[in-house]
């Protein structure tokens, strides 16, 4: 911990080990993210990111990178939601998240969600680096103030590149000095939680799926290559979980 808050960084590195599994040769958290790896059946490995102090508090950068090899399959998950508060340092915190799979690897990017608690400044940041005939299933949900107050300030932004082409990137700002507008009819209208949902798959490339509207706040559309988005509005966090869990059913 500095005076300008605190730095951790937590590594994931994915390799199939040539027994039809997937071992996990880097598994390295530092402070707040504590990583461990947990039961799993078939071919993938499981990891749990637990958080092991409060934050991102103000000031603080975080980081994580998963690296998913050649035909290895691992899914990500964390043990509670991430609660960004304000703190003593002045600044704004940042969450960095870095995830790169290589051609026939798989990764399952499924986090609790993020929570802004009011007072709180928090710049998050997503960057997804995938091979041709990579696959991914990427949830984030972000939830906008604790129950009865207001949210913090949250930037996030959030880019998904297919074998070198971008085919999402991003940006939502909310909260005290966000652009006006954040909370009007053109962009959350009222809502305390928004999500999305971003499949990656080589079917989709034969077989684009169709844009379609998935109740009255939530909407899946095609991406420019394999791969489609879902994108969810709800009046708190366990809704919009329904909302995406229903739309990665229907996905397949």
């Amino acid at each position: 911990m500095t005076a300008t808050g605190v730095r951790a960084v937590a590594r994931i590195v994915a390799r199939a080990d040539g027994r039809g599994g997937t071992s996990l040769p880097v598994l390295r958290g530092e402070g707040p993210l504590a990583l461990r790896r947990t039961r799993a059946g078939g071919d993938e490995a499981r990891v749990m990111l637990v958080g092991a102090m409060s934050g991102p508090l103000g000031g603080d950068r975080f980081a994580v990178a998963a690296e998913v090899g050649q035909g290895a399959r691992l899914e990500v998950r964390s043990a509670a939601a991430t609660l960004a508060l304000p703190g003593q340092a002045k600044g704004e915190a940042h969450y960095d998240v870095r995830l790169d799979v290589a051609d026939e690897g798989e990764l399952r990017w499924l986090p609790e969600p993020l929570i802004s608690a009011a007072g709180s400044d928090l710049r998050v940041t997503t960057r997804v680096e995938l091979a041709g005939g990579a696959r991914l299933v990427f949830r984030e949900e972000q939830v906008l103030g604790r129950v009865g107050e207001q949210p913090g300030r949250l930037g996030s932004r959030l880019t998904v590149r297919v074998a070198g082409r971008t085919v999402l990137d991003q940006e939502l700002a909310c909260g005290p000095g966000a652009p006006g507008g954040w909370d009007g009819p053109a962009v959350l209208a009222g809502h305390r939680a928004v999500g999305q949902l971003v499949v990656v798959r080589q079917e989709f490339e034969e077989e684009p799926a169709a844009a379609r509207m998935l109740g009255e706040c939530a909407a899946l559309v095609p991406l420019a290559g394999p791969a489609v988005l879902v994108t969810a509005l709800a009046s708190d966090g366990l809704r919009l979980r329904r909302v995406l869990d229903e739309a990665l059913a229907l996905i397949g």
